[in-house]
């Protein structure tokens, strides 16, 4: 909680020996980088600031774009006193005592904002504790979260909190910040222009990280410009953001299917990279390339089925990372074959009429009769064999007599699928005229 010693500790801003990610704080929400699209004049929270009235807010995005900071503005914007509490460290009863500390302030005429830091990590029940305290107005709520608030957090705090995205600070965003840093240090950084577009690349789009990584520099004694290669090895290279059962997780399959099912093999390929470089366990990648080969291509390219197939089978066999060149071969075929969802359709039909119909009786004459019983009572009378008609084809009914013949499966004119639908017309023709 950090208002419990406001009073006898000097202000942060003072405090010696602060990092510099510390020391460049924003004063003001016109100076936070990246998040114009809130900030500004036409943004929620500048309207919100604008107008003197807060709504409770949700803070969804990645680390290092800015949360904390613009909850901490916003009180000051708006003149509500800060609390901030984190989620990992706290439990039911610091925020009893925080509630209990709200509603004191509020009889004082002093509301309270309360941040609360990675609030995904609350349990449901803790959710719901925030409920009355947010509905009386005891407290203004903002809540920071780097997952999906649809997944993560309860549906009756969302219904009472504004969900905003935090973005991702892209390239322009981190070079104001690193002129800030040059501007606080009175120094340029120790790096080649190359170098310094290098050092942005790697933050990949974390602005706390960037500063850390530019104190690092700072600090350092060199003879020359770093070269983009020396930088390199000084610095380590942050590492994407991916949790494997988490939000990245879902987009970058996500991503990847999609690209697939839109026949563009080098974003295909490029999503792969990254979730197989990210630590993605291959053996999932591969069981949702085996599905896609079934959803999205089907009987255009049968053949798609068994390369995914092999696929997984040579990376059984070879492991990683040589056996991880069968998957992006594997990718590869999928991209470029010809796509049809026929079968997928066909199956999700054919499961619905089977689902609606019950346990209907196939006509007797395919069924077979092993017994006299059987045969006396017309099982299998009058079967015709197919492989005995012209052509390999009899044009029977093999419909429940209660059931008028269904058509589950279109295929499409792609691939091989064009030649099955040529074929599926001719028998559909023979059939048609066949002398009853």
């Amino acid at each position: 909680m950090s208002d419990l010693f406001a009073a006898e500790l000097p202000p942060a801003s003072n405090l010696p020996g602060q990092p510099l990610a510390e020391r460049l704080r924003p004063r003001a929400l016109d100076e936070v980088v990246g998040q114009e699209h809130l900030t500004g004049t036409d943004g929620a929270i500048g309207r919100m600031v604008t107008a003197g009235k807060l709504a409770s807010l949700i803070l969804w995005g990645p680390p290092g774009t800015g949360k904390t900071t613009i909850a901490r503005l916003l009180a000051d914007a708006v003149g509500l006193r800060f609390v901030m509490i984190s989620a990992v460290f706290s439990g039911v009863a610091d925020l009893k005592k925080l509630f209990a500390e709200a509603r004191a302030a509020a009889r004082a005429g002093q509301r309270t904002l309360l941040f609360v830091d990675e609030i995904h990590r609350f349990n449901r029940a803790q959710q719901d504790g925030f409920l009355p305290y947010v509905e009386d107005g005891t407290i203004t709520l903002v809540g920071a979260t780097t997952e999906n608030p649809s997944f993560e957090l309860n549906a009756a705090l969302l219904s009472r909190a504004q969900v905003l995205i935090v973005r991702r600070l892209d390239a322009a965003a981190l070079e104001k910040l690193l002129d800030r840093a040059v501007a606080d240090e009175g120094r340029p950084l120790p790096l080649t222009a190359e170098a310094r577009d290098a050092l942005v690349a790697s933050a990949d789009g974390d602005g706390r990280f960037l500063l850390n990584q530019a104190e690092t520099l700072f600090s350092i004694q060199v003879d020359a410009p770093l070269e983009p290669g020396q930088l390199r090895d000084l610095l380590h290279r942050r590492v994407a953001v991916y949790d494997k059962d988490r939000e990245g997780h879902y987009n970058l399959i996500s991503a990847l299917h999609k690209s697939l099912r839109g026949s563009d093999p080098d974003a295909a390929l490029y999503y792969l990279a990254r979730m197989l470089t990210a630590g993605e366990e291959p053996l999932y990648v591969l069981r949702r390339l085996v599905r896609f080969a079934s959803e999205d291509i089907g009987l255009a390219d049968s053949n798609a089925l068994v390369v995914t197939l092999a696929a997984k089978e040579s990376y059984d066999f070879l492991g990683s990372p040589e056996g991880e060149l069968a998957i992006a071969h594997a990718c590869l075929y999928l991209a470029t074959a010809p796509k049809s969802n026929a079968a997928y359709k066909a199956q999700k039909s054919a499961w619905r009429s089977a689902k609606e119909t019950g346990s209907l009786m196939p006509p007797q004459n395919i069924l077979n009769a092993p017994t006299k019983l059987m045969k006396t009572l017309g099982y299998g009378k009058d079967y015709a064999y197919d492989h005995d008609q012209a052509d390999g084809f009899s044009g029977a009914d093999y419909w429940p007599e209660e059931m008028s013949p269904q058509s589950f499966y279109a295929p499409t004119d792609r691939g091989m699928e064009k030649r099955i639908a040529e074929r599926l017309a001719a028998w559909a023709e023979r059939r048609r005229v066949k002398p009853q």
